[in-house]
């Protein structure tokens, strides 16, 4: 008797470093649980056909380019400065950041680059080339081995590194001049991966849990009392997702009217509730949303 071969797990690789913390957390919050044994950078996981792997996150971008791995997270900011071809599959929002050009104020004139021979430097290579081919700059690019920010002024004139905040780049005297691009941490696929049905199959599952965390992290639920008088009132300023969730309340007393609102709006969206007629209103938080 033949046997039917088994298909081969899903190759994820996880980061290490400033991203991991908010991807272990976004995998906890789906139900997927990572066991560390001794061997660290190969955690068990416990979503069935995968298995995972601890990388660097640029690591992660190039053994997803030769195939080596599936799918893994990494940022926007390193796809981009290896010029890879990856299928993007999601955008967690998880530790967004921006690419910025940043030179000392004094540089400056009239906020920008003063038209002179300049070193810029940068960890990013390929795209601080990109950006001062574009800018028609005349300048020398120096590559930098982290902390970019303590180069200028004495060894470069600019620099190109990503900002959370600012605060690092005020803290030594840097103003930023422009932004090259927006980063955040993504979940990227090889794109032969996605070709094999079996595989685009685990894929998609595990996208869905992933997607249902983010979006219940945008959304709490809101349940309110209103009496049947004021009921379309009420219902009339709901941004729910499809239609309101409606039951009678004991007695005919009214209804209690549930939803799953955008938690940016509820500043706004509490109060008109409750000019309208709403009472005993209640906000709860959510796990996941399976659209």
């Amino acid at each position: 008797m033949s046997r039917v071969a088994s298909a081969p797990p899903l190759r994820l690789a996880l980061p290490k470093g400033r991203m991991a913390e908010g991807v272990t957390r976004l995998l906890a919050d789906a139900g997927i649980q990572l066991r560390y044994g001794a061997r660290q950078y190969r955690p068990a996981i416990s979503l069935p056909g995968v298995e995972a792997k601890i990388l660097k996150p640029q690591n992660i971008i190039e053994m997803l380019h030769v195939g080596s791995r599936d799918v893994g997270f990494a940022g926007a900011d390193w796809v981009a400065e290896l010029g890879v071809e990856l299928v993007e599959l999601l955008d967690t929002g998880l530790d967004p950041v921006r690419l910025v050009a940043a030179a000392p104020r004094e540089l400056l004139v009239e906020g920008g680059l003063p038209q002179r021979p300049l070193v810029v430097a940068s960890e990013y290579e390929r795209l601080t080339t990109a950006w001062i081919r574009a800018r028609g700059l005349a300048a020398t690019f120096v590559r930098s081995y982290g902390a970019t920010e303590v180069h200028p002024p004495e060894d470069a004139d600019c620099i190109v590194d990503i900002t959370a905040t600012g605060a690092t780049l005020e803290a030594n005297g840097l103003e930023i001049v422009e932004e090259i691009m927006t980063s955040s941490t993504r979940l990227y696929a090889h794109p032969g991966v996605l070709a094999d049905p079996p595989r685009r199959a685990a894929v998609d599952r595990f996208v869905l849990l992933l997607r249902s965390v983010l979006e219940a992290r945008q959304r709490v639920m809101v349940e309110v009392n209103v009496t049947a008088a004021r009921l379309e009132e009420v219902i009339a300023i709901l941004p729910c997702m499809r239609e309101p969730t409606i039951a009678a309340l004991h007695g005919d007393a009214g209804y209690a009217v549930k939803v799953a609102v955008p938690r940016r709006q509820l500043p706004e969206l509490i109060p008109e509730i409750k000019a309208r007629g709403g009472t005993d209103i209640v906000v709860s938080s959510l796990s996941q949303i399976v659209p």
